[in-house]
């Protein structure tokens, strides 16, 4: 009975949340470590069937670093990274459809059905999603993107599937990009109109200090380029946090960098008020930000549901 009470009690806490976020679309941009290992992607696929069943509309962004790195070394094809992007050769390339699209792509459209939702898989090739163009003759095929087209997207929210959707673009010439996977999230969240957009990391959030663990609950955008001259805001960590500010520059409703290592990080970041990885926005002043006077009212910062 207590049992039940507390599932009661639980549900009711969640009604101010489940109000403002049914009908709305959240798009999840998923990687890293929650892909390759099976317990965490389960428990991630199996939030994002519940965010469909409880009457939002879920977009689920991919990434697959791990799997295109681990088929390269398989394959004996070297890598080489230009200033965090990998250098992407015709047959990178190609090595990155076959995994991001044949794979990846495939296999977590057939784990969401086999849960009891309905999902089909996309890749930004698809319908002309994302437009690229070449970044540089440096990069090899590295794109980035001119526009995007959510008509695809939103034809199959509108027909009550699951999208995913992989991080691969195309010039209309016939040649496809190899697209960073937040950056894609980001813009796609931004074409969509998204209320939510969250980014699954393999750590707690951004931190002042990676090696003690010391989250930024709450980033300002104006507090970005300090950031970044700080060293703060380094390597793989800046395009992510870059798709987080031109996300909230463009619209989208709320943006959050969550541990995707954590059991269910999307449903408690979704359905309470817990501080769960970093918040980025406009609405308040930075919080957890060493060295920064915050005058923010932790009240304010928490209401987050209505």
């Amino acid at each position: 009975m207590c049992d039940a009470a507390s599932k009661v009690e639980n549900l009711m806490e969640a009604m101010p949340y489940l109000q403002k976020y049914v009908g709305k679309i959240v798009v999840i941009k998923y990687g890293g470590n929650a892909m390759i290992n099976e317990e965490l992607k389960s428990a991630v696929l199996h939030d994002v069937v519940m965010l469909k069943l409880l009457g939002m509309k879920p977009v689920l962004s991919h990434g697959g670093g791990p799997g295109i790195n681990k088929m390269l070394e398989k394959l004996d094809i070297p890598v080489k990274f230009i200033n965090g992007l990998r250098y992407t050769s015709e047959d990178i390339m190609r090595v990155v459809e076959m995994v991001l699209v044949g794979q990846v792509n495939t296999e977590l459209v057939g784990f969401i059905n086999q849960l009891g939702g309905k999902a089909v898989g996309l890749s930004g090739v698809s319908g002309d999603i994302y437009h690229c163009h070449r970044r540089s003759e440096e990069l090899g095929f590295v794109g980035d993107i001119d526009y995007v087209d959510p008509t695809p997207v939103l034809t199959m929210l509108d027909a009550g599937y699951i999208p995913v959707i992989a991080p691969v673009g195309t010039d209309g010439q016939g040649n496809d990009y190899n697209i960073n996977g937040d950056t894609a999230a980001g813009k796609l969240a931004s074409a969509l109109g998204a209320e939510k957009l969250m980014l699954l990391t393999d750590i707690e959030g951004l931190c002042n200090d990676v090696k003690l663990r010391d989250v930024i609950s709450y980033l300002n955008v104006a507090d970005v380029p300090m950031l970044k001259d700080r060293g703060t805001i380094v390597g793989g960590m800046i395009p992510k946090v870059d798709c987080c500010v031109q996300a909230i520059e463009e619209g989208v409703g709320s943006v959050h960098i969550i541990d995707g290592r954590r059991p269910h990080s999307i449903l408690y970041e979704a359905f309470t008020d817990q501080d769960i990885g970093t918040t980025v926005g406009k609405k308040y002043p930075s919080r957890g930000i060493k060295n920064i006077t915050n005058n923010c009212k932790e009240e304010n910062f928490h209401d987050r549901a209505v």
